[in-house]
């Protein structure tokens, strides 16, 4: 017969066993990883590029599946591109991109232009690191929030991927001309102030292709744009949908969703109780106040039976966040890395010029041309008519402007040329010009002392640059 003393004694030394097993597998572990790392620095220390020129950020084969698209033809291929070992030097010694934005489609696009042969990259984000951002925006850790993003992701990529020489840029440093000529293609940024036009004629060395991109949840979009030739994003403004907002009566009356309770509380509970005292307005990046409406979105929200109002969807109405994916982030930024190295290499033919991604129900993606406006206010040099009565007042051409669907105007400038001096007719963005040029508002546009055909010049933080209209009388 076994006592039970026995019996226990047997399966606290069955379980030491199998303790020591399960450290002795962790310890062979660690040594695999431990002598992987020491061969892949060996390694590193011995790689040459296949000229043999010595360079350890260069091995043999290392651009192999580059080659395949730049040194041999294909049914795909463009029609004007011939194959040669010169495409590749380009890209790895030549070629310069600006990246704007490290978020979660920037390091995406940073790590598949470096994986692509682009070694010169510039990338400009003024934000810094949260930790919400550790879930999609790879190139973070723990140890990096609170860092600039840009600082981080140039240190990371530049540590991985070797020979790639990511710098860390801040536009407003740097003349416009003396950086932005030397740049062959630009990602997520417009700069259609440096087109030069001759006689109303572009020339096409000053364009600079765009490959812009934006995700939303599940969708996306990418798309080519070649300033001044083809559709910049102003031309398909109206496509944008306008922001949500919700009715204020159904917000006050009848709230039906978990987010009406939050518009509430952020409307009409913030002013009237100024729960951290006058003057304070309420901070989406603040916890405290995040919290408090938290708090008072879930106690009006009991009141109408309305459940699933969470801290999270508190922040996303405040903050009016853009849900983001990480796979759609992978998706679009590979596209617009695709893009950028047909055009840089002219190995096949870029996209014309509108992607559109959708995975929300199956996988669906849809190309289409954008076509360019020929009026536009901000890639071309035509006027665009603005229509008035004489007896309109400038507060209707103000409004105008800021409620046209394709312009859009945040805070506009308007001047014009009167017997011929330059006349401010209104300014918005200095307090003192302001207040001089605010009785202009209510003047007719006859009384101002404009004409038929009079040219307004305005200037808007949404424009990259004047945008001329001409003032069509109407009876």
């Amino acid at each position: 017969m076994v006592h039970k003393y026995d019996t226990d004694c047997a399966l606290l030394l069955k379980k030491k066993k199998k303790k020591k097993k399960k450290k002795n597998f962790f310890f062979l572990l660690s040594l695999f990883r431990e002598k992987k790392r020491r061969r892949i620095e060996e390694l590193n220390e011995n790689m040459v590029v296949d000229g043999g020129n010595g360079d350890r950020s260069d091995w043999q084969g290392r651009w192999d599946h580059v080659k395949k698209f730049l040194e041999r033809a294909g049914p795909f291929t463009h029609p004007d591109f011939e194959p040669s070992t010169e495409s590749l030097q380009f890209l790895l010694d030549t070629c310069k991109i600006l990246v704007i934005g490290a978020g979660g489609l920037g390091c995406e696009l940073l790590k598949d232009l470096a994986l692509s042969g682009f070694r010169h990259i510039h990338v400009v984000d003024m934000d810094t690191i949260d930790i919400s951002n550790l879930n999609r925006q790879f190139l973070f850790r723990p140890k990096d929030v609170g860092r600039p993003k840009a600082e981080v992701a140039a240190d990371f990529v530049n540590d991985r991927v070797l020979g790639c020489n990511v710098h860390l840029n801040k536009v407003f440093l740097f003349c416009e001309k003396c950086l932005y000529s030397s740049l062959c293609i630009l990602i997520c940024l417009t700069q259609l102030s440096l087109l030069i036009y001759e006689d109303g004629v572009l020339d096409p060395s000053s364009i600079i292709p765009l490959i812009d991109g934006g995700t939303e949840g599940f969708k996306g979009n990418a798309r080519v744009i070649l300033p001044g030739m083809t559709a910049c994003i102003d031309c398909t403004l109206e496509l944008y949908p306008p922001q949500i907002n919700f009715p204020m009566c159904t917000i006050a009356s009848m709230p039906r969703l978990p987010e009406h309770c939050v518009e509430y509380v952020r409307m009409l509970l913030w002013p009237k109780e100024k729960p951290f005292g006058d003057g304070v307005a309420l901070d989406g990046d603040d916890p405290k106040h995040i919290q408090w409406v938290y708090q008072k979105s879930l106690d009006r929200a009991a009141e109408f039976s309305i459940t699933e109002v969470t801290y999270r969807l508190t922040q996303g109405v405040v903050k009016r966040i853009i849900p983001a994916v990480a796979s759609t982030n992978a998706v679009i930024a590979a596209a617009c890395a695709t893009e950028v190295f047909k055009i840089a290499t002219s190995a096949y033919v870029p996209l014309n010029n509108y992607l559109v991604f959708n995975d929300v129900d199956g996988l669906y993606t849809y190309t289409f041309e954008a076509e360019r406006k020929e009026n536009c206010s901000a890639c071309s040099q035509v006027p665009q008519d603005l229509q008035f009565l004489p007896s309109a007042k400038l507060q209707e051409v103000l409004d105008y402007l800021t409620e046209n669907a394709s312009l859009q105007m945040k805070s506009p400038a308007i001047t014009t040329t009167l017997d011929g001096k330059n006349k401010t007719l209104y300014l918005q963005t200095v307090a003192s010009i302001e207040e001089r040029t605010r009785p202009n508002l209510s003047k007719t546009l006859k009384e101002l002392g404009l004409v038929d055909g009079q040219e307004l010049a305005v200037a808007d933080v949404t424009t990259p640059q004047t945008v001329l209209f001409k003032l069509n009388f109407i009876s």
